[in-house]
């Protein structure tokens, strides 16, 4: 049975070329949502890796003042690396935003294999901070434990993103 517009006339349906071409603009258009999908991801990516690359430049430079104040630096590098540190825990908070909208968006890219940061315990050094940690040993200690927290996420990020790269 073939079937009818609503005038009356008789539609037939369309077999062969005009399918094809709609089947190759399908996935065509498939293709373009998937390049579409790795370029959202890179681009989220590329933000992770910058607020990470500011956050360890900042907590190389508070682990710098924390060596002056080790050696007998004064109050005025303490309240300087102090300052550096509340610098580097909001780009700690901007860094684990970004991961988390990389996370998302790699989840849209089927070949990437699953990446996860825990940023939940992800650089909670400003929690040992601010709780009463007076020596600056163990400051300078939290210090560097969060710089290599940082540098391993940016290894794990630049690993993702030649990946995405490459597809």
């Amino acid at each position: 049975m073939v079937p009818e517009h609503g005038n009356g006339s008789r539609v037939t349906p369309h077999i062969g070329k005009g399918n094809l071409v709609r089947k190759k603009g399908t996935k065509q258009m498939a293709e373009m949502d998937y390049r579409r999908e790795i370029d959202e991801a890179m681009c989220a990516g590329q933000e992770a890796l910058r607020c990470l690359n500011q956050a360890k430049d900042c907590l190389n430079s508070a682990g710098n003042w924390g060596i002056v104040d080790m050696l007998g630096g004064g109050m005025l590098t303490t309240f300087i690396k102090r300052s550096k540190m509340k610098d580097a825990d909001a780009l700690v908070q901007q860094a684990r935003s970004a991961l988390k909208r990389f996370q998302r968006e790699l989840m849209d890219v089927d070949s990437i294999p699953e990446f996860h940061i825990q940023t939940g315990d992800f650089l909670s050094f400003a929690d040992y901070f601010f709780d009463g940690f007076v020596a600056d040993m163990l400051v300078q200690s939290k210090i560097n434990d969060a710089r290599r927290q940082v540098e391993n996420a940016i290894q794990k990020v630049n690993y993702i993103m030649s990946q995405l790269k490459a597809l």
